[in-house]
């Protein structure tokens, strides 16, 4: 049986794929590689890992605005993300969704959830993302 989460959407929309879970913040700046969204920081317990379509799941990013623009850049590509999940508001990360709606007319649905419900998210697990904010997770 399928498992929901009820997700606060801070850019909504609908998204399906495997998650890509960290415990640790990134920085796209420096940290993703926006051609092939492998994820290239050495330090990252993430690193050679592609986020491309996936569900990438982290507490929230780490740096600065370019992490906007490196999104961005992905989105435009067809490198980046499928959603995002976070722990908190992440401005970066929303200004990105928001931004990609006006210039590409399709965006990356960027959801928070509370600490219980990240610690339920694995790497590996099927997760289907509805634009009202919930998640439902594969079995």
């Amino acid at each position: 049986m399928a498992e929901l989460i009820q997700a606060r959407p801070i850019v909504a929309g609908t998204a399906r794929g495997e998650a890509l879970v960290s415990r640790e913040p990134l920085s796209f700046w420096g940290g993703y590689d926006q051609e092939t969204g492998e994820i290239i920081d050495r330090r990252h317990p993430l690193s050679g890992q592609n986020a491309a379509g996936r569900i990438l799941v982290l507490p929230h990013s780490r740096g600065s605005s370019t992490t906007t623009a490196v999104l961005l850049e992905a989105l435009r590509a067809g490198t980046a993300p499928a959603a995002i999940v976070t722990t908190a508001e992440d401005a970066f990360f929303a200004l990105a969704g928001v931004v990609a709606e006006e210039m590409y007319g399709s965006g990356i649905p960027i959801l928070s959830v509370d600490q219980a419900a990240f610690e339920r998210l694995e790497t590996g697990q099927r997760i289907q993302i509805e634009a009202d904010g919930t998640v439902q997770l594969d079995e």
